[in-house]
Formats: C-alpha cells, structure tokens, sequence
C-alpha cells in the first residue's frame, strides 16, 4: 500500500562512509559508531609508530620472564634455608620415605596372598633390619679376620716399593724416600685430626642420631600403613581447582621413585658382586668387605661406585701388586660399562630417565649444599620433580578434573 505522504530515503553513495547511531538504551543520548567505511576501520591500515623512547617488546617480554624467575630463584633459596634449618626433621622423612617406596612392593606382594596388612608390614621391616644387620655383622668379622694378613702384606709392599724407588730412574735414597713418607705422615695425622673432631661431634649428636632413627621407623611405619591417608591429606592442602594437578603429579612421581629404588637395588647389588668376584679371584683380602661397601656405597648413582672401585684397585695395588691392580682397574671399567650399557636400559626401561650429565650435577651439586644426605637424595629428587613437571606440563591431568581427586582430594589407586 502506497502511502504518498511517507517520503522515500533519498539514494546514497555506497562508497561513501555512513555513521551509524547506537541508540543503546531507552532514555540514554544516542552515541554514535565509527562509520563502517571510514578509512581508520578499515583492514589493513598501517599500525601507528611507536611512541619516542617506548620500550621494545622483546625488553618487555625478558622483563616479564626475568622477574618472575628472580620470584622463583628466591622461593628455591628460601625452601633450601628452612630445609637445612629443619635438617634433623626433614632427612629422618626423606629416608622413610625412600625405605616406604623399597618395601611397599613387598607389603603389596604379601597383601595378595592374603596375609594381613599389619603381618606384611613387620615382615617386611623385620626382612630388611636382618639383611641390613647381616652385611653389617658379616664385614665387621671379615675385617677382624683379615686384619693381620692385610698388615703383613702391607709390610711387604712397603719394602718392595722402598726397594722400587730406590732402584728406580728416580734413584730416590733413604733419607728422601723417609722426608717424604714424613711429610705424608703428617698429612695424615692433620687429616686424621680433623676425622677424629668430626667423630667427637657425631658423639656429641649421639642423641639426634638415636631421635632420627627413631623418627625415621616412626615415619616408616605409618607410610606403610596410611601412605594414602597421609596422601589425601597434602592433597587436600591445597586448592580445589589444584587438586587434580598435584594428585596426578604426585602418583607419577611415586611410581618413578619405586622404579628408581628397585633399580638401584639391582644396580647396587650387580656391582657390589661383580667387584667382590674380581677381588676374590684375584686372591684380595677382604674382598667380602669390599663387595659389601660397593653396594651400599652403589645408592649413590655413579659417583658411589667409581670412589669405593678406587679403593679395591689402590689395596690390590698394596697388597698384590701393580699387574693386579691394572687387572682389577680392569674389573672395575668391565663392570660398570656392563651396568651403564646393558643392566641399566635393561631394568630401567623407561620409567626413569635421567641423563648420566644431569645425574653427575645432580649428585656433586647435592654433596656440595648438604654433604653425604645431599648426594644420596640428589637423583631420585631430581628424578621425581622431572616427571612431576612434565605430567603437570602435559595436561593430563585436567582429564580428571571432575574426579573424585578434583572434589575431596582423595588420590586414585595406584595401579
């Protein structure tokens, strides 16, 4: 219908721009629109230059990345004081937790069987205080048994090495060969000082030692009867919406550093075996010992078995001789080559995987900040926080979110 009254909208130049009015809401002034062709809306106009004296982006963006590590560099420092400050609390745990991750395949392995939680967990610990106690007892009666037969032998290869040096193109005579072995004598004497002192101060610690044991039994047990109890609650510490994430990252974690403990049993009982047989073939006294103190020194990874390797080839080298040191330097070399290149990806798998670089950081730069606990807890430390990251990093965690674990913290069953 035609209404002659009602004016038409006069034509428009589509190439002119138009503004638009925004009424927006009832009762508000009209506010008006950039028009659609106006030359600043349009796509592709060139960007406005900086402003003089602007800070570069990639400035902005290492400002942003630089404080935020200096934040996190003093968060490490600050965790490192209050660690060392709290040293006697927080080794005694760090051991019970190490111990709690050897023995729960036991305790799992005898639950299946149907034989009671708590009978499982005091076999198990009844189990490693008599292997523990056995190595101990069986080094201390083969030292005193071959205490007198290392003396002899050890008299003789001082005469033969004085007769050596005598002979020798150094043509050292008496008198020096007795400057130097006084000057080394007392070398020793000031190192054996400084041992005897830091006997003394372990004795006056006698006491911590005894709370430490104490509290790392205590810690043992309750691990092993509640761990996941213990688990729910740390969980629960933290924020709902985080929950996921650190359950997650914690059950890879535990599962890398049981893996890292059983390996290294194996690994430390390989070698432990295979120097004492290349010692005892040799006819080496104490070779039982020198087994012995290869394997438990093997818990510290790398570094462990290369200074207790050293000490089997300097007493074959006193007692023996030199062509049976080098046959033992031998020994060593084949044995750990075997552990590096065969045992080792064969037991390890891929469950954990530390580079040797990082593993010979990792152990140097914990013996330097917190001496022979430092280094024992070094790779396994790092070893977990390394797949705790990449598990946070992944993302797979979010998959849980609405999980039990994302409502009241409880942890899933380990499988």
């Amino acid at each position: 219908m035609h209404l002659p009254w009602r004016r038409r909208p006069a034509a428009t130049d589509a190439t002119a721009p138009t503004t638009v009015t925004d009424l927006g809401e009832p009762g508000a002034p009209p506010r008006p629109r950039p028009a659609t062709g106006a030359p600043e809306a349009r796509a592709g106009s060139p960007a406005l230059p900086p402003a003089p004296g602007a800070v570069p982006p990639g400035m902005v963006v290492a400002g942003a990345w630089g404080w935020r590590l200096l934040v996190v560099a003093g968060c490490l420092a600050a965790t490192g004081w209050l660690i060392s400050r709290l040293e006697e609390i927080v080794v005694p745990l760090l051991i019970a937790i190490l111990v709690c991750a050897l023995l729960q395949p036991v305790v799992r392995l005898l639950t299946r069987r149907r034989v009671p939680h708590w009978v499982a967990i005091v076999v198990a610990l009844l189990a490693l205080v008599v292997v523990v106690g056995g190595l101990l007892v069986l080094v201390v009666t083969q030292v005193r048994a071959g205490a007198g037969d290392l003396s002899d032998k050890g008299m003789a290869a001082y005469e033969s090495l004085r007769s050596f040096l005598r002979t020798s193109p150094l043509q050292l005579t008496d008198g020096e060969f007795d400057q130097y072995l006084g000057q080394a004598g007392t070398a020793i004497k000031d190192a054996s000082q400084q041992i005897l002192s830091g006997v003394a101060a372990v004795g006056s610690a006698a006491g911590h030692l005894v709370a430490g044991g104490l509290l790392t039994l205590f810690a043992t047990i309750f691990l092993l009867i509640d761990g996941r109890g213990v688990w729910h609650w740390v969980v629960r510490l933290f924020p709902k919406a985080a929950r996921p994430a650190v359950d997650g990252a914690g059950l890879a974690g535990w599962q890398t550093l049981t893996s890292f403990v059983k390996v290294q049993v194996v690994v430390a009982a390989a070698n432990g075996v295979g120097i004492g047989l290349f010692a005892f073939f040799l006819g080496l006294p104490l070779a039982v010992p020198i087994a012995i103190l290869v394997f438990l020194a093997s818990f510290i990874p790398v570094l462990g078995a290369i200074v207790t390797g050293a000490l089997a080839v300097v007493l074959a080298l006193v007692v023996a001789g030199p062509v049976q040191a080098l046959v033992m330097l031998g020994g060593v070399l084949l044995v750990h080559l075997l552990e590096a290149h065969v045992l080792q990806p064969l037991v390890m798998g891929g469950a954990v995987k530390v580079h040797p670089l990082a593993v010979v950081f990792a152990v140097a730069a914990g013996s330097l900040v917190a001496g022979v606990p430092g280094a024992l807890f070094a790779v396994p430390t790092a070893a977990t926080v390394n797949v705790m990251v990449k598990h946070v990093a992944s993302g797979r965690w979010r998959a849980v979110r609405e999980g039990p674990a994302a409502v009241d913290g409880t942890p899933p069953a380990a499988p």
